[in-house]
């Protein structure tokens, strides 16, 4: 079974060549990764846009567990503002994609104590080259052929978070300098098809800056 776009997420976050996650977004990947799951929500057709609001369809629940429990979050009576369905217990969301990955063998997870004495976790990919290969599926979605207008709606999209969430792991500065129209119509089409998210990503890492989520 393919990863899902959290999952995949999380593992184009680390940097195989210097064994480490991403340090620039680490403050707000919880939120990154409930906008990928959102995301895939909407494209599987579990929600939809509504007015700005997230509608989610009560009959339908996705069989990847995480993702049930981000749809379990939205009211099925009252729709969420997506500005709220992004930064919603995203503490809660690395440590579940963590555990998912390393259920099924995608990483693995040694807990280690810094100075002896704080508790802390080294994540390794357990496959770096299908690592290698997510992120480059991902960025051929704007820098390969004829870019983000003809690339898989899922690659689209977790190019544009990952952009907008500043993990640096994908693309680098002089890349989004060098490729800003390839970027300007990766963020059109992905605000076509996922209505809202984008400016709920960005506020949520705006937030997550500031301290206020």
């Amino acid at each position: 079974m393919d990863p899902t776009l959290p999952q995949r997420l999380y593992l184009i976050s680390y940097d195989i060549d210097k064994g480490r996650f991403d340090p620039v977004s680490t403050t707000y990947r919880g939120s990154l990764l409930r906008a990928a799951a959102l995301t895939e929500l909407i494209l599987g057709g579990l929600l939809r846009d509504r007015g700005g609001r997230a509608e989610r369809d009560p009959a339908r629940t996705p069989d990847d567990p995480f993702l049930a429990e981000v749809l379990a979050g939205l009211s099925p009576k009252e729709p969420s503002h997506w500005v709220n369905a992004v930064p919603d217990r995203a503490w809660t969301a690395e440590g579940a994609v963590r555990e998912q990955l390393a259920a099924n063998g995608s990483v693995t997870v040694a807990r280690r104590r810094v100075l002896g004495v704080f508790p802390t976790r080294e994540v390794t990919p357990s496959h770096p080259d299908r690592v290698r290969e997510l992120r480059e599926r991902v960025r051929a979605a704007v820098l390969a052929g004829s870019g983000p207008a003809t690339a898989p709606a899922e690659d689209v999209a977790l190019a544009a978070i990952a952009v907008d969430g500043d993990v640096w792991t994908v693309f680098s500065t002089k890349e989004r300098q060098r490729h800003r129209a390839e970027f300007k119509a990766l963020h059109e089409r992905f605000e076509a098809e996922v209505p809202g998210m984008r400016n709920a990503v960005l506020a949520a890492v705006v937030n997550r800056r500031a301290g206020t989520n």
